[in-house]
Formats: C-alpha cells, sequence, structure tokens
C-alpha cells in the first residue's frame, strides 16, 4: 500500500501596500500584503481566500491586530 500526499495549499502574493503605524518591537514600517490562498485535494480546487497580513519591513516579524 502506498500513500499519496493528495492535498495542498498554494498562495501568490496580490498586492502590496505600506500601513499606517510602526512595529512594536523595532519601530520599523509596517507594510500590508494580500495573499490569494488556493487549497486543492487530489488536484481538484476546493476553496480560494484571500488573506491580509501584517509584516514589518525592518524585522520581517507577521503582526497580528487585536481589536
Amino acid at each position: 500500500m502506498c500513500w499519496v500526499y493528495v492535498c495542498g495549499e498554494e498562495e501568490r502574493e496580490l498586492g502590496r501596500q505600506q500601513a499606517t503605524g510602526a512595529c512594536p518591537h523595532c519601530k520599523g514600517k509596517v507594510d500590508m500584503v494580500d495573499f490569494e490562498c488556493k487549497r486543492r485535494f487530489c488536484f481538484l480546487p476546493l476553496c480560494l481566500l484571500v488573506k491580509r497580513k501584517y509584516i514589518c519591513t525592518l524585522c520581517a516579524r507577521r503582526l497580528v491586530l487585536y481589536s
């Protein structure tokens, strides 16, 4: 019996803009990055998501916003 990895996720960057504020760790500039995320099962697309992430340009940390 052979087990094959049949699930996958692919991310592609759509755009990048400078966000307001500064990084709380290093006080660097923050970029707002939009990603398109495709999830697949056996080469069939399951869903298409658009995600927004905030990333510091100096220390490359991913920042999380709490409301």
